[in-house]
């Protein structure tokens, strides 16, 4: 997939965006060789880690081997790694910290369930998990941060959050944000939206003022859909 992104991408569709890819561990060397080589202008990243720099955790992967790889960003608390494998908000921040420490960028997710959602509790989550991950960090560390607002009900199910949706969560995460760490972080901060994005929907979402990227799951498989995504996201740039 990365080859045919190389091959299909070019300069000005990442020139006023910055885009990733995440692939597995186990590719991560092969990517990271192959985006030098052929100066694939993209970023390398990372869907995990642990919080750790070193220490008997056998099956994990620490940030420190991580930054050896040159990896740029690391997914911190995707709705996966909390529901599945128990990640709790402790964890979550605990990880963060350990990427600011080996000078990557965190892409800490965020997001409800459908039952809290029908419960009409997804301001309280969203505001319990930002402020878990950034309470005591310093303005300047989380003005650099990234944020990814993705519903869990909306992840994986063909069923995206509307504009509407994604823009009202992106504001109210960006207010948390505020609160915790000054409105200068807030203003600098980028907030995704991701769940179920794919490029039909991409420029609508886009369009909206509080959401500053897009969190591509599945679309990101497929060299042309994910270029595609990257175009609608650049036409959508606002300076």
């Amino acid at each position: 997939m990365v080859r045919d992104l190389g091959l299909r991408l070019k300069p000005e569709d990442v020139a006023k965006v910055d885009a990733s890819v995440h692939p597995p561990f186990t590719d991560l060397r092969t990517v990271q060789t192959l985006v030098e080589q052929e100066r694939i202008p993209v970023a390398l990243g990372a869907q995990h880690c642990h919080d750790h720099d070193r220490g008997a955790f056998t099956g994990e992967v620490s940030p420190q081997m991580l930054a050896r790889l040159g990896v740029g960003y690391v997914v911190v608390g995707h709705s996966e790694r909390r529901q599945l494998f128990g990640m709790t908000d402790e964890m979550v921040a605990s990880t963060l910290r350990a990427v600011v420490r080996h000078e990557m960028t965190p892409i800490c997710c965020v997001g409800e369930t459908a039952e809290e959602r029908e419960a009409g509790h997804t301001e309280q989550r969203l505001s319990a998990q930002v402020r878990a991950a950034l309470t005591g960090l310093p303005p300047e560390e989380v003005a650099g941060m990234v944020v990814a607002y993705e519903p869990i009900w909306a992840i994986g199910t063909g069923n995206a959050a509307t504009a509407v949706d994604a823009e009202d969560a992106c504001r109210f995460i960006r207010g948390v944000v505020a609160e915790v760490a000054g409105d200068e972080a807030a203003g600098s901060i980028r907030i995704q939206y991701g769940g179920s994005v794919k490029a039909d929907n991409a420029a609508e979402l886009m369009a909206e003022p509080d959401v500053d990227g897009l969190l591509v799951g599945g679309a990101s498989l497929e060299a042309g859909s994910f270029l595609d995504i990257l175009r609608a996201a650049a036409g959508c740039y606002r300076s």
